[in-house]
């Protein structure tokens, strides 16, 4: 099994970093945007810029089979996933993989659902600063992905993928337990994405900020309370871990949800407090500082509705 042909659905921050790197490194025939034919002639007439550089990105229409992909890369917002997994259908073989970079611990669910659960990889997307401002978009680091089969198996897939990976000079880790790993990343935005946007700070500003950061952790230790109810049993020293991240992440950048908030665009709150309260509720788990992150976060979005 061999992975050549790329398709990506979502041209947001982390879709068109990827997609910028994978034609600049392998080619531009090695890789296509999915979208419709509205979105593509914006992107077209609009143009999308990476670092200062016009992208000279190709698109297929939606329905387009001549454009069939052996790794389908979900990039989108979680709202918008389940027009996505419609979108690419034309674009699946029997033999595609796909991955998400989408956050939470569902979205590989809803996938599986459509195509077929041994045809997705686990992914999470971590330590990446892209940034997404009309039609420009910046970064500074790319991260790393974190890959792996869920139950922990090794198969010709995920081989493909890691040889891809490398080919195309993408940083990953392959992971042995995906769903911890899943689960902890969760515990993180949970913090650090809904903190960044209920306090309207950056990074450095949340480190910097006592109460900031002192509610950011007390949302961690609630998620990681709930991954407990599910049996994933997270370690006492990743709290204490990913504040150390967050110290080491540029300043002045932001998380993608107080990118959100500030442009006035829907959240993915649904995915951070939305799966933690659904969860806990399920397995008698309290979730106070998610409740009331849950809460400021859709006053937020009214408030930006309004204003439109």
């Amino acid at each position: 099994m061999e992975i050549k042909n790329t398709a990506i659905v979502g041209a947001g921050a982390l879709g068109v970093m990827f997609g910028s790197h994978i034609a600049r490194t392998l080619g531009r025939d090695r890789v296509v945007f999915v979208a419709d034919e509205e979105r593509i002639a914006r992107y077209r007439a609009e143009g999308i810029y990476c670092n200062g550089e016009r992208e000279d990105f190709r698109y297929a229409v939606c329905g387009d089979s001549s454009e069939q992909a052996d790794l389908v890369i979900f990039a989108t917002k979680y709202m918008a996933l389940s027009q996505a997994i419609e979108e690419i259908r034309a674009q699946v073989h029997p033999n595609t993989v796909f991955i998400s970079l989408i956050n939470g611990i569902v979205s590989e669910e809803e996938i599986g659902r459509a195509y077929g659960a041994d045809r997705v990889i686990g992914c999470i997307a971590q330590e990446m600063d892209s940034v997404k401002r009309g039609n420009q978009f910046f970064y500074n680091s790319m991260g790393v992905l974190v890959i792996g089969n869920f139950g922990g198996i090794r198969d010709e897939k995920l081989a493909a993928l890691e040889s891809f990976l490398d080919e195309a000079g993408i940083c990953y880790r392959e992971s042995q337990n995906i769903e911890y790993d899943m689960w902890n990343k969760l515990m993180f935005n949970t913090g650090i994405n809904q903190i960044s946007a209920v306090f309207d700070l950056t990074y450095g500003g949340v480190a910097a900020d006592e109460k900031a950061s002192g509610t950011m952790a007390a949302a961690m230790e609630e998620a990681r309370a709930v991954a407990s109810s599910r049996g994933i049993i997270l370690g006492e020293e990743e709290i204490p871990r990913w504040m150390e991240v967050l110290r080491r992440l540029t300043p002045d950048s932001m998380p993608s949800m107080r990118q959100d908030t500030l442009a006035g665009r829907p959240t993915e709150v649904e995915l951070f407090a939305g799966t933690l309260r659904r969860i806990g509720r399920e397995n008698g788990v309290p979730t106070p500082v998610n409740d009331w992150l849950y809460e400021q976060i859709r006053a937020i979005e009214e408030r930006n509705r309004r204003r439109v």
